[in-house]
């Protein structure tokens, strides 16, 4: 059973349904108040995501220029500096964005719970984010995920790897830059030639 992903998939279809009253008894509301403070995390983690995905981004593309356009003996000084500049960043935007989510949840994801759920329903999706084997599942998703994702990493990468290339190619192409290898080459100084002068002719025997 994936109730862990319903309140992903109920965040997506909840905007139609925000600006509707409530009908909903006292009973009902109560369910779904304990059923949103249960699905808190999930509500904190995608908080997390939607912080930290922009800044990890940033720093994938941090990562070319740094090596190509700051000297080798700035670059430590020049990535720890930025690394913490990220830190900085998440570890003041997070907060915020994490109570807005939690705030956000009742008027969108708890709307969808009252108006499509039942209260018996309701009663059951609380009864599995309780039950021990949500707890054991939940507890085993990071064994899983970090699995599957050492498993994946290297097909991945060898599938993966020709494909960037030719897009980087190509968007080179596309910007009037050279391709990698010409660059590299383009910038290295070239070697003068040091063949051994040749020696003076000697005079012809008489």
């Amino acid at each position: 059973m994936k109730v862990r992903y319903l309140s992903i998939a109920l965040l997506v279809c909840a905007a139609p349904f925000v600006a509707a009253q409530s009908t909903a008894s006292p009973a009902k509301k109560e369910l779904v108040a304990k059923l949103l403070q249960l699905q808190q995390p999930e509500f904190e983690q995608a908080a997390r995501g939607m912080v930290q995905q922009p800044a990890l981004q940033m720093m994938q593309q941090v990562g070319p220029v740094l090596q190509t356009q700051v000297p080798a003996d700035k670059r430590e000084a020049v990535g720890k500096a930025i690394e913490a500049d990220v830190r900085k960043y998440v570890d003041e935007t997070y907060p915020p964005v994490r109570e807005r989510a939690v705030r956000l949840a009742p008027s969108t994801v708890g709307t969808v719970l009252e108006e499509k759920f039942s209260e018996d329903e309701l009663k059951q999706l609380i009864a599995w984010y309780e039950s021990p084997v949500n707890k054991k599942f939940q507890q085993a998703g990071n064994e899983m995920r970090g699995s599957f994702l050492q498993k994946l990493a290297p097909e991945a990468r060898s599938l993966m790897e020709p494909k960037l290339r030719d897009l980087e190619q190509k968007v080179r192409a596309s910007l009037g830059l050279p391709a990698p290898a010409a660059a590299a080459a383009a910038s290295a100084p070239r070697a003068e030639s040091k063949a051994p002068p040749k020696a003076p002719a000697r005079p012809a025997s008489k």
